[in-house]
């Protein structure tokens, strides 16, 4: 604009006009879905779509790290030890607490304010169903919970990615998919149909909602621990996808669909058939490693070898260094990213940090004693008056306006505070 000497007033509009057309569901922009062209992703104006956000990790499947828990590592765990500690009942209240709270309209606001131009939701597929989830056994509020972030997501103009982080069975066999430590989806039909079942049944929401991006299959799966089985699951992971897909279609020809490779999402050799759909992309993840060419290289190879678009899901927990040389290396590589977390108890690597409650520590203690027995329960349990403060001030701490911005990190990743 300065080479042409605009007017003022007339650069304001221009850049107003290109803000609203680059905005999810607005009047101004043409109405339709992302897409893909070759490497890139693509706007319903025809513009490139370079992914740069957040995971809103631990809201929908929450983790034993982000509350400081060592071995009490999954959402069934941390749900076993709270009921320990407190009962059932007001562990309930607790769940119902956590997820009004902790990621709210402001949140997604104020990711909107620092120039993200989306998320990604990772969530747990006990969600969709009547199994015990969260303080819920029947009637799951999985659509409640992401309607609301997908109507955030509309008034900020902000695409969303859904991530099944964790998926029936459990696909990677760790703790992040609250498995019971194998991946059991590959090797149990009934996981596997239900797990294409879900996925079916979120495409017919959202088949019509250009807000989504694209629907996320499977978060990491098939973690390094079973190298013995790589024979045995590693074919098995691109037919479940095609399965997977040829259901989402049947009911939603619009949205991309995200293949993830095996082995933490890093190992894409698995893939034979790039084709058999015209709206798929893959997803990679990385995290500790050098911020070298060489170490983003195989992802760059396989991306060029089938020309279609690779994305970053998950990548962060460093120092802000290491982040904003990494954020260098992804933008020169062209790979969109998606840093984890957006929020988490007592780090700097994160958008926003939560504050300890008072007598956490008291918490985190009991979550790494040994408790086998009814005895040892018994024996080292906290107070039950004090654990149950801690936990209310835990829902405050995590409320939009009572975290604290990690400015350095948020400008590591190339956003503004």
């Amino acid at each position: 604009m300065r080479k042409y000497l605009l007017p003022a007033l007339s650069a304001v509009l221009m850049i107003w006009a290109f803000t609203k057309c680059n905005t999810p569901g607005s009047p101004v922009g043409k109405p339709g879905f992302i897409t893909i062209s070759g490497h890139d992703l693509t706007t319903p104006d025809g513009e490139k779509f370079f992914i740069r956000g957040t995971n809103l990790g631990n809201w929908l499947n929450p983790e034993g790290y982000m509350f400081r828990f060592g071995r009490t590592s999954s959402a069934r765990l941390i749900d076993q030890a709270f009921r320990e500690m407190v009962g059932p009942d007001f562990t309930d209240e607790f769940w119902k607490l956590f997820k009004d709270n902790y990621v709210t309209r402001e949140d997604i606001r104020y990711i909107k304010s620092t120039g993200m131009n989306s998320i990604r939701v990772p969530f747990h597929y006990k969600l969709f169903t009547d199994e015990d989830y969260l303080g819920l056994t029947v009637n799951q509020d999985g659509f409640q919970r992401l309607d609301s972030v997908v109507e955030w997501c509309r008034e900020s103009g902000l695409y969303v990615i859904l991530d099944m982080h964790d998926a029936p069975g459990g696909q990677t066999g760790d703790n992040i998919d609250d498995s019971y430590g194998y991946p059991w989806l590959f090797v149990s039909e009934k996981s596997q149909e239900q797990f294409i079942s879900i996925w079916k049944k979120i495409a017919a929401h959202y088949a019509n909602e250009p807000v989504i991006l694209g629907y996320d299959l499977l978060n990491e799966p098939i973690a390094t621990h079973f190298r013995e089985d790589y024979d045995l699951l590693n074919p098995q992971l691109e037919p479940l996808y095609k399965k997977a897909v040829a259901a989402i279609r049947e009911v939603d020809p619009n949205h991309i669909i995200l293949l993830a490779g095996a082995q933490w999402n890093s190992n894409f050799k698995v893939f034979s058939d790039s084709k058999f759909d015209d709206k798929i992309m893959y997803t990679c993840h990385r995290y500790w490693t050098d911020t070298l060419q060489s170490n983003i290289q195989d992802f760059v190879d396989f991306r060029d070898s089938v020309n279609l678009p690779m994305y970053m899901g998950e990548t962060g927990e460093n120092n802000d260094e290491w982040i904003a040389a990494w954020t260098r290396l992804m933008v020169k590589n062209n790979i969109g990213y998606h840093y984890w977390p957006y929020k988490r108890m007592g780090s700097p690597s994160s958008v926003l940090n939560i504050a300890d409650p008072e007598n956490w520590d008291s918490i985190v203690a009991y979550t790494r004693h040994p408790r086998l027995s009814f005895g040892e329960i018994r024996n080292v349990r906290p107070d039950q008056a004090l654990v149950r403060k801690a936990m209310l001030d835990l829902i405050e701490n995590c409320k939009f306006q009572n975290c604290t911005k990690n400015e350095g990190y948020i400008r590591a990743i190339g956003m503004t505070p």
